[in-house]
């Protein structure tokens, strides 16, 4: 579009006027992005329709009104990346690969105020880049951009990146950031990304002595902040100390005193960094050196991740190795090993570090305690969220053989039934982890063919008593087993397990609870809801009164005959699943029928049906 071709646009429209040098910009070759299109290229104008034609990505010879374009499409100039993309791919491809944070700069300069949001760089980005590549190229470049003097980086994803006027080393933004927040936890962070400064440069000591002085106040006054961030501030202040050849024992509260002082180890050390926990453990040792062991067994007991790894090095190189190895099978003989600590047993078995450690514990009933510890965390967890136990499990395919290498065919059939009962796992899961059963144990399938079995049979039942059963497992499942759970760690601290009866009556409500929750799982499974009004008369069946006579004495005894849990004996509602109730099925007017009654046996005889549904409307 020329000049003349712009103004007659614009007389048309006279709003348009402040977009004249916009208008200008639409020329045939240029490149630019629509909000609704993406990228594209304007290839020519159609004077005659005053229309710009533009191939979009996916969309070629798109016709569109100058007038629409100024509210909607960007015309990009010449050394925008996206257009580089397409005229020096070659140039650009180095800046990616060898120049990354040059590529920031020059985006940044594209912008009239040589600034932009993370949201707007990560959306060039990902077009320059692609967008699966681009997601760790820019983890990465966001590190390097962090010491570059050219970029000021925002310290939280919703800032803004900035192109400065004059270059900043990293030691002096982090300083003069330092310096105006009045926030301890801030201080804290900022103050470790200086220690490898003030190893490094000398002449930045005198400035790095005011930050110690004001971080040794924060952690000794500040109350913003919890023992353990005190904690890693500490031990930044004493890093930093001696660097800069401070004294540290001058210092309030001593590492010692922060961690003496606080009967909450465990939460403690779920706030420090990973690489700090290690740390941790051998100031537990300095500081409770009558009963660190102790304390890092307990630890060692409800760690995860790393962590785990963390504690059985530190045992291991405090020469413990032996009562660490007791003591992980008496956790598992107690059924009181966490399913992160078993996660680590199953991932470290042929390890060659730990293996000898390990290996006696790689028995079957190792299998019965990674099922109780799946069941245990999907009762407690009240999300659909992974068990990373149950995944180890299925995507482990030596994991269930090594296990049963030393189990018979008894122990194999209760260990696949623990498994079908278990609800931490969906059913194609199962029938996997099953396959792998049946290929060692044969037997097996006989247990998953009657399970099939019993699941197609069904269980009829009342919408009533149905809601009943619901209730009562819900009751089990998330309060009557926590609160067991509970009662058993309790029991547990009362000391030697042998003489215990606390423990011993706490795991024996545990062991019938457990089997009426996963009795009512596999009942619930099965159950169809029924109101019995399919129930016929011709014959006896799901839903019928049925009355029976002796014909010696003429004596009358009726029976509801109602859903598999809706027996009532105190008033002659029997379930269909009892003896008698599956002695009368099918019975018709007339024929007889031999029935217990007071521990009798007696033979009646069908006088008359009728529909229980008819007998309720009435």
């Amino acid at each position: 579009m020329n000049e003349e071709v712009v103004q007659e646009i614009i007389s048309r429209k006279p709003e348009l006027k402040a977009a004249k040098a916009k208008l200008l910009s639409m020329q045939p070759g240029n490149f630019c992005i629509h909000q609704s299109w993406g990228f594209g290229q304007i290839k020519d104008f159609d004077a005659a329709d005053t229309k710009l034609i533009i191939d979009f990505e996916g969309k070629e010879g798109h016709r569109m009104d100058p007038g629409f374009c100024v509210a909607t499409m960007q015309v990009l100039p010449p050394d925008h990346l996206l257009v580089r993309k397409e005229t020096d791919p070659a140039g650009l491809d180095d800046l990616v690969a060898n120049h990354p944070t040059d590529l920031i700069v020059e985006l940044l300069k594209q912008y009239e105020s040589q600034a932009a949001s993370t949201t707007e760089i990560e959306s060039v980005l990902s077009r320059v880049i692609g967008p699966i590549k681009f997601k760790k190229w820019w983890t990465a470049t966001k590190k390097l951009l962090a010491k570059d003097p050219r970029v000021a980086v925002p310290p939280r994803k919703t800032g803004v990146y900035v192109l400065r006027d004059q270059p900043i080393s990293f030691e002096e933004e982090v300083i003069e950031e330092y310096n105006s927040t009045q926030s301890a936890k801030r201080r804290v962070v900022l103050a470790e990304q200086l220690l490898d400064t003030a190893k490094e440069k000398t002449e930045l000591h005198e400035t790095l002595a005011v930050v110690l002085h004001t971080l040794a106040t924060a952690v000794k006054d500040s109350n913003q902040l919890t023992t353990g961030e005190k904690l890693k501030g500490a031990w930044i202040r004493n890093d930093l100390a001696i660097i800069l050849e401070v004294d540290v024992e001058q210092f309030e509260p001593s590492l010692i005193d922060l961690v003496s002082q606080t009967s909450e180890l465990a939460l403690l050390i779920e706030e420090l960094p990973t690489n700090q926990q290690t740390r941790a453990l051998n100031l537990i040792k300095e500081s409770h050196p009558a009963d660190w062991k102790d304390l890092v067994f307990s630890l060692l007991k409800t760690s995860s991740g790393k962590f785990t790894t963390d504690c059985v090095n530190f045992l291991i190189e405090n020469e413990l190795t032996k009562e660490l190895q007791d003591t992980l099978n008496r956790w598992q003989t107690e059924q009181n090993i966490k399913e992160p600590v078993l996660l680590w047993i199953v991932k470290n078995r042929n390890s060659k570090k730990y293996g000898s450690l390990i290996h006696d514990m790689i028995l079957p009933r190792l299998l019965n305690s990674i099922f109780f510890a799946i069941d245990y965390e999907a009762l407690q967890s009240a999300s659909s969220r992974r068990i990373p136990l149950a995944d180890a499990l299925s995507d482990d395919l030596e994991l269930i053989p090594d296990l049963l290498a030393q189990a018979n065919a008894e122990t194999a059939r209760d260990l696949a039934n623990n498994l079908l009962l278990n609800q931490g796992f969906e059913n194609l899961t199962k029938k996997s982890l099953l396959a792998r059963f049946i290929k060692i144990f044969p037997g097996v399938q006989s247990l998953l063919d009657g399970v099939q079995q019993e699941k197609a049979e069904g269980l009829f039942v009342s919408r009533t008593s149905y809601d009943k059963a619901v209730a009562e497992y819900e009751d089990i499942s998330h309060k009557k087993i926590p609160e067991n759970s509970k009662a058993i760690a309790e029991a547990r601290e009362h000391g030697d397990l042998k003489e215990n009866s606390e423990y011993k009556m706490a795991k024996q409500d545990q062991a019938v609870l457990m089997g009426r929750k996963n009795m009512l799982e596999l009942d619930l499974q099965r159950a169809q809801i029924t109101d019995f009004s399919e129930a016929g008369l011709e014959v006896v069946g799901i839903g019928c009164v049925v009355t029976l006579t002796n014909e010696s004495t003429n004596e009358e005894i009726t029976y509801t005959v109602l859903g598999a849990w809706d027996g009532d004996p105190d008033n002659q509602i029997i379930s269909y699943k009892t003896p008698l109730g599956m002695g009368l099925l099918g019975k018709k007017v007339g024929d007889e029928s031999t029935i217990n009654i007071d521990g009798e046996e007696t033979t009646r005889k069908v006088k008359s049906i009728a529909r229980y549904v008819d007998l309720v409307k009435s």
